[in-house]
Order: C-alpha cells, then sequence, then structure tokens
C-alpha cells in the first residue's frame, strides 16, 4: 500500500522567511546608501522615499576609494593563493596518509579558528611592531594566510577523504611519485573543492575587519577600515556608511553569485553516498 506524499509547503514558506530574514540586513543597507542622512535618522524608519546618489557621492570622495579596493584585493587574493599553496599538500597528505595523529592534528587545525582574535591581539601587535610590518600590505596579506587555513585545509579534507584510493595506487603502479601524484591526478579532479575553498578564503579575508583595523592605518588600509572612516567624532553617518558598506561588499557579492554553482558542488561532495 502507497500513500501519497503531501506537498509539505509550510517547509517551503518557512525557508522563505528564514531566507528573508536573513536577507534583510543586506536590504535594508542597500535602502539606506540610497537615502540622505535626515532620512536614513527618521524614525519610524521610512520604507518609501525618493532615492538619491549623493551618500554614494559622498562615500567615493570621501577618501581614496581605489587605494582601499586595491589593498582588499591584494590581500584577499594573495592570502588565498598562499593559503592554497599550503593547504593543498596538507590536506593530501592527511587523506592519503593518515597517521595516528592525523585526527588530533585536524581538530587542533580547527581549534585555531576558534579563538578569539582579541585573545592574540597583544602579541601579534608586538611581533608586526618589532618586525616594522604594521600598515604593511603583505604583512596583512600574511595574517590573512593564518587566518584562513584552517578553512582552506578542512574544506579539501574532506573533499580529498572521499576520492578514491585507487586512483593514487593506479598512478603509483604506473611509476608516479608523490608529487606527480598531487599535480597529475589529484588537483585535475579537485577543481570544485579547489575553487570554493578559494571562494571562501577571498570572501572571509575580504570581510575581515579585526585585524585590518588594527594593524593598518592608512597605507595598507583596505576597504573594511575605508568603511570604519564614516564613524567620527561628531557620530555616524548612517547614509553615508551604508552607501560604502554596500560599494565594499558588491564585488564578492557578484563574485559568489557567479561562483554559486561551483561553489555548492565543493561543499556537497561527499555529503550524500
Amino acid at each position: 500500500m502507497t500513500t501519497s506524499k503531501r506537498p509539505r509547503w509550510e517547509l517551503t514558506v518557512l525557508a522563505y522567511i528564514a531566507a528573508f530574514l536573513m536577507f534583510f540586513p543586506i536590504l535594508w543597507m542597500f535602502l539606506t546608501g540610497f537615502k540622505t542622512e535626515a532620512d536614513a535618522f527618521v524614525l519610524p524608519p521610512k520604507f518609501f522615499f525618493t532615492p538619491t546618489l549623493e551618500s554614494i557621492h559622498a562615500a567615493l570622495s570621501r577618501s581614496d576609494y581605489g587605494g582601499h579596493f586595491m589593498n582588499s584585493v591584494i590581500s584577499a587574493v594573495g592570502s588565498t593563493l598562499l593559503a592554497l599553496i599550503l593547504s593543498i599538500p596538507a590536506a593530501f597528505s592527511m587523506a592519503f596518509y593518515p597517521t595516528k595523529r592525523t585526527n588530533g592534528t585536524l581538530l587542533w587545525i580547527i581549534s585555531t579558528k576558534m579563538m578569539p582574535p582579541v585573545g592574540v591581539i597583544i602579541p601579534v601587535y608586538l611581533i608586526f611592531l618589532r618586525l616594522h610590518w604594521l600598515d604593511n600590505i603583505w604583512a596583512l596579506m600574511l595574517m590573512y594566510t593564518v587566518m584562513n587555513m584552517p578553512v582552506v585545509i578542512w574544506t579539501l579534507y574532506a573533499y580529498f577523504r572521499d576520492i578514491p584510493a585507487e586512483m593514487m595506487e593506479a598512478a603509483r603502479v604506473d611509476g608516479a611519485n608523490t608529487f606527480q601524484e598531487l599535480v597529475n591526478v589529484l588537483l585535475p579532479v579537485s577543481g570544485p573543492a579547489i575553487a570554493s575553498a578559494a571562494l571562501l578564503s577571498i570572501i572571509l579575508a575580504w570581510n575581515e575587519a579585526f585585524w585590518s583595523l588594527n594593524l593598518t592605518s592608512a597605507h595598507a588600509a583596505p576597504l573594511s577600515v575605508y568603511v570604519s572612516s564614516f564613524k567620527t567624532a561628531e557620530g555616524l553617518y548612517w547614509a553615508k556608511m551604508s552607501a560604502a558598506s554596500m560599494i565594499a561588499i558588491l564585488p564578492v557579492m557578484v563574485m559568489g553569485w557567479l561562483a554559486q554553482r561551483q561553489l555548492v558542488r565543493g561543499l556537497t561532495f561527499g555529503a550524500i553516498k
């Protein structure tokens, strides 16, 4: 006896409500970016107003947006490339040549991501000060690399672990060494995982504010510092800050939208056997 499944429209409605609640802060930021400062401070908030480019123009003319943007690109993309170079061999080794310490190593790696950054700001700041690395874009890129490597390693490890070991064994039988296994066999079939890990790393680095605010000031300041500059002694400029935030997040939003299929493939590989 078979029973017809009822359409779960309730779950669909709940999913749309949850998605709207998560997206609403971004929507409100975009709306505020097209308001004047007077409209942004009105209570109750205005949902219907006359759009203006005044705040966007003020945000773009306030400081060197192009310089901040390039600093974000260099630090985010550079740290991602460095993280991939270091993380791919690490994930490969732990996935295909595990030891009794592999699980403990993985737990230690992810535990470093759980540590609050404020807990190590003093030693990191003093080290950067002694090395004359403060307000240095390359030092900030190195900091982002260390910050994002746990996520990259775990993403790649989860993908590599589900690749049949027989592929590596067959390459070994054909005379391939470890480096050739990695480059000629594993990397060509790991495009979705590498793309997903790279996208996550770029987004995390692009949105990072704590380290950029504490380790940079002018020359190496990325877009997060540019956005925070709209908080002054006189108060917050909500409309201009929203416009600056909108300009800052647009590149990663577009990149995420364009790469969403690759991202989903990489993150869900091996989830269903």
